[in-house]
This record gives C-alpha cells, structure tokens and sequence, in this order.
C-alpha cells in the first residue's frame, strides 16, 4: 500500500534524489548572479590595469618627444652658424704664426 503524508512532509524527501523542499531555483539563480558579477568585476580590473598601462605608456611617449624636440629649429639654427664661425677661426689660427 500507498504511505500516506503528513502535511509538512514532501514526497520529494524519498529516494535517493533528493534535493531539499523547495528553493533551488533561487539558489541557483543566486549562485549565477554571483558568477556573473564576479566575471564583470574581473573584466573590469583588467580593463582599468590596460587603461592605467596605456596611460603610463602614452606618458612616456609624450617625454620622449619632449626630449627629442626640445631645441627648437632657430635655435639649433644659431648653433649651427656659431660652430661654422668656430671651425673657421680655428682654420685661420693653424695658419697664423
């Protein structure tokens, strides 16, 4: 014969496959939202570490062409006819006694 139930009781308690009376659903939907949440929080880390390294790179970029173009062209101009000028006085003083 049939074994009859309490009230309280739940026919899913028998057998090897049980699952608890209810709420699994909900945990499941918790445990993904969780899942989920700690994927974005990871994607987002790596994103703000790349913008962080890439800013870092664009910085030392931009010092490096601070470096190289720090004469301007006049300026280096002026050097240039001055070091022409030196070369040639010391060309004349090899032929000075």
């Amino acid at each position: 014969m049939a074994q009859r139930l309490k009230r309280w009781e739940s026919p899913r308690r028998q057998g090897r496959n049980w699952k608890g009376k209810g709420g699994s659903a909900r945990r499941k939907q918790l445990k993904k939202q969780t899942q989920m949440l700690r994927r974005k929080l990871k994607q987002s880390r790596k994103a703000l570490q790349n913008r962080s390294q890439d800013n870092q790179n664009q910085y030392k970029n931009q010092q490096w062409g601070r470096d190289i173009n720090a004469l301007p062209y006049f300026f280096c101009r002026i050097l240039s006819n001055r070091l022409k000028i030196f070369l040639a006085i010391t060309q004349i003083q090899k032929y000075l006694p």
